[in-house]
């Protein structure tokens, strides 16, 4: 199946504009998985449970540590189609509280010679409420988290409230929620990573979560933070009890691209790998091992996914490399992934979280 999606389907589908394409897949997932053949696929064992050892995360109990990155199902559409393909958890969203547009097209381009995308998409979506009830219609297969964000018209003043709302709507069907700050594509919302307007505004959503039944909440950051900052942000993590962070987004650095190109935008792939991994090191020191981090960015094999374990990262999640390796994907890299532990003797995957940290 791999090697079909390289030869005949990706050719075809790079060659449409790529939100075309996006938006074509998804269709096709929520087509295409009621078909035989691909149920056929969907049901073979990726890689067995014991694999990996009980991965326990937050409370939450995942059945292999690969998901899909916020971005991929916007909308909440495919979540079991995807967790069919192998997912153990896919994150819909952004999402935000009242329904966006996004940024004006083209805001989404492919680098193939880099293996990367750039988008500025601008956190289209259908707004948090109808996303959710969109959720409520399904049982998910997998763990889903839900990634919410900011409004672009809400000035940062006014961001606590907005989040609030999403979240409030989210926790309705979330297993855990992803609070996004860290976009490149919404004006100022990186400001929101500073330590005080972070503090204020996670323990706002904090206490709010807490009156509720908790769900575990995690804020997903830039790869392009200061040393410093990112001390800061594991702080306030800890002393908020945060369930843990999620690193990282995309990059505004352009640096070594082998395309020449000129687009504003977040760069996804191949060349923020090693940014991620050095922010998932530097996470995994300032917290002692003891705050749990998704890691994402560039994840295109099992070794890729193996390197962000011991960097640290307890779960791993990908979007470009699903996009660039098709369906095949997640069960080429958690069969890859339990055979790499096994090759380098780890008796699960919990011993191997940390081990080049």
């Amino acid at each position: 199946m791999s090697k079909l999606y390289e030869k005949l389907i990706r050719p075809a589908l790079f060659g449409l504009a790529p939100e075309t394409a996006h938006e074509l897949g998804i269709e096709a997932l929520k087509i295409g998985l009621s078909a035989k053949f691909v149920q056929n696929f969907a049901a073979e064992r990726f890689v067995s449970d014991e694999s990996f050892g009980t991965l326990e995360r937050f409370g939450l109990t995942f059945k292999n540590p690969l998901g899909i990155a916020a971005g991929f199902d916007k909308n909440g559409k495919v979540v079991n189609q995807l967790a069919a393909l192998g997912f153990g958890f896919v994150e819909v969203g952004t999402v935000t509280f009242e329904p966006q547009k996004g940024n004006e097209k083209p805001r989404l381009f492919r680098l193939p010679g880099d293996k990367a995308l750039i988008n500025r998409l601008g956190f289209n979506n259908d707004g948090t409420p109808r996303v959710v009830e969109r959720l409520k219609k399904i049982k998910p297969n997998c763990v889903l988290g839900v990634n919410i964000g900011k409004n672009k018209d809400v000035p940062n003043e006014e961001a606590i409230e907005n989040y609030l709302h999403s979240f409030e709507l989210a926790r309705a069907v979330a297993d855990y929620i992803a609070v996004n700050v860290s976009s490149p594509n919404t004006p100022n919302l990186r400001e929101l990573q500073r330590a005080e307007n972070l503090e204020e505004l996670l323990g706002e959503l904090q206490k709010r979560n807490l009156e509720l039944s908790a769900k575990p909440l995690l804020v997903k950051i830039a790869p392009d933070l200061m040393e410093s900052e990112i001390e800061a942000i594991v702080d306030i993590a800890q002393r908020l009890n945060l369930a843990g962070i999620i690193a990282t987004n995309t990059t505004i650095s352009r640096e070594n691209l082998k395309t020449k190109i000129n687009e504003a935008g977040g760069l996804s792939g191949a060349p923020v790998r090693e940014k991620s991994n050095a922010v998932i090191k530097k996470i995994y020191r300032y917290a002692n091992g003891k705050l749990p981090v998704i890691g994402v960015g560039g994840v295109f094999t099992a070794h890729d996914a193996f390197e962000k374990i011991a960097a640290g990262a307890c779960l791993v999640q990908a979007y470009t490399g699903f996009i660039y390796r098709g369906i095949g994907f997640a069960r080429d890299v958690n069969l890859g992934l339990a055979k790499i532990l096994k090759d380098k003797g780890f008796a699960d995957l919990d011993e191997a979280i940390g081990s080049q940290s």
